[in-house]
């Protein structure tokens, strides 16, 4: 074979016949990636490995259990030969080659017509590097590529096909394009590493980010010198931005053609009124992608090293705002049931309130020696746990001086896992 670098192009294989010799461990791999370009695919091996199975029973390939013979590559488009029989890769190699049907070998590249390239694939995207005969710098630079698509350090354009085929800007899909629209991110709970990968993503690419004080805020320090970011904090009974006024901005902003990112702790839809926001886009036309974000409600615990639920301890959880007293008229908790309950309790914006949420819980039957476990500032740099009773929680709180935002944790799940110092 010369010297001459493999010309790249990539296969339109759906509804095209594609032939896969040999079951093995080889075909376990490129398998998955046929099937997902929508190939009819027949495996031609006396026996497959469980995984390639599973994909047969489950109707996604069609196998044929025996050996190659000639003639069965007749109308195939490709070819994947993955056997451990020299011979017969030879002959369905040759047979390939008759055929002009392009030829994948797993046990001699330099016999084969074709490639396969290191594939990775990010937000519609798909990288595929090819570097001659070293697999491993392949993996290596795919690997790089997709990173930095995924983590907005590489930021590739968002266009989608309008009528007549023209590429044009769009609004934001449900993709996560970074196009003029807005995308409510669910930021998590405070550890900038924490955020999904399509969050990243979207706030890289974004023209505007309105952040709450409980986003990770470290992330806006990445953010590009163009990127307008506009504080919508809502410090605990300090300043705030109302809500009305955060719609307007989102709808504002969109409405000039900006990608505006809503940046927010937690997940969106967890105490986030993100559904308003989401409501109030609607109303005015605009485009809105909702990106989930990892929930503080059982993030903070396990980074303190608390599982909300274990086995033989607690088989359910339940989340609460507890930003309203038990006695308050405004408040829709069911009190009395939440004690009735043998699982975990989580509290969310409850640090104020624990004292009365604590006798309100002991008043309606929960053991006043129920353990209690507090998280200041979870999963950042600051993070630390005060641990209590219901009984003693309310004190507990106001002498260690505890201060939003913090996750409480009710239930026996506190008492589980290594010891610690008393």
């Amino acid at each position: 074979m010369s010297e001459n670098p493999a010309y790249p192009v990539g296969l339109r294989l759906s509804g095209r016949r594609v032939v896969v010799i040999g079951g093995g461990q080889v075909a376990q791999r490129r398998l998955p990636a046929l099937i997902a370009a929508g190939a009819d695919v027949v495996l031609i091996s006396s026996s497959a490995t469980p995984s390639v199975e599973a994909m047969a029973d489950g109707g996604e390939i069609r196998w044929e259990r025996r050996r190659y013979q000639d003639g069965d590559l007749a109308d195939a488009w490709y070819v994947l030969i993955a056997t451990d029989d020299p011979e017969a890769n030879a002959a369905a190699s040759a047979e390939a080659e008759s055929r002009r049907v392009w030829c994948v070998r797993s046990d001699d590249a330099e016999a084969a017509t074709a490639w396969t390239p290191a594939t990775g694939r990010s937000d519609g995207v798909t990288v595929a590097v090819l570097t001659g005969r070293d697999p491993r710098r392949s993996a290596a630079l795919r690997d790089a590529i997709v990173e930095g698509l995924r983590d907005g350090t590489l930021v590739a354009p968002h266009h989608r096909l309008a009528a007549g085929g023209q590429a044009t800007a769009a609004d934001a899909t449900d993709t996560g394009a970074p196009l003029p629209g807005v995308a409510l991110v669910g930021g998590g709970p405070g550890d900038p590493d924490l955020i999904t990968v399509r969050g990243r993503r979207l706030l890289a690419a974004a023209d505007v980010v309105i952040a709450d004080r409980l986003g990770p805020r470290d992330l806006l320090d990445e953010l590009p010198p163009h990127v307008e970011v506009i504080d919508a904090a809502k410090i605990p009974y300090g300043r705030f931005m109302a809500q009305e006024a955060i719609n307007a901005a989102l709808i504002e902003h969109a409405r000039a053609g900006k990608a505006v990112v809503r940046l927010k702790g937690g997940d969106p839809f967890v105490f986030g009124r993100g559904m308003e926001e989401a409501e109030a886009l609607a109303e005015a036309g605009i485009p809105c992608t909702v990106v989930p974000g990892i929930s503080s409600s059982i993030s903070v615990p396990g980074a303190a090293g608390i599982p909300v639920t274990h086995r033989g301890v607690a088989h359910e959880f339940t989340v609460v705002s507890g930003h309203v007293a038990p006695d308050d008229p405004r408040s829709l908790v069911d009190w009395a049931a939440l004690a009735r309950l043998r699982g975990t309790l989580v509290l969310l914006m409850a640090v104020e309130k624990i004292g009365a949420i604590a006798a309100a819980l002991v008043s309606h039957g929960r053991p006043a020696d129920t353990p209690v476990a507090i998280v200041q500032e979870g999963t950042t740099a600051a993070q630390r746990r005060v641990d209590a009773t219901l009984a003693t929680v309310g004190e507990r709180a106001k002498a260690e001086g505890v201060r939003p935002p913090a996750v409480i944790v009710i239930g026996d799940v506190v008492t589980v896992g290594p010891k610690r110092p008393a």
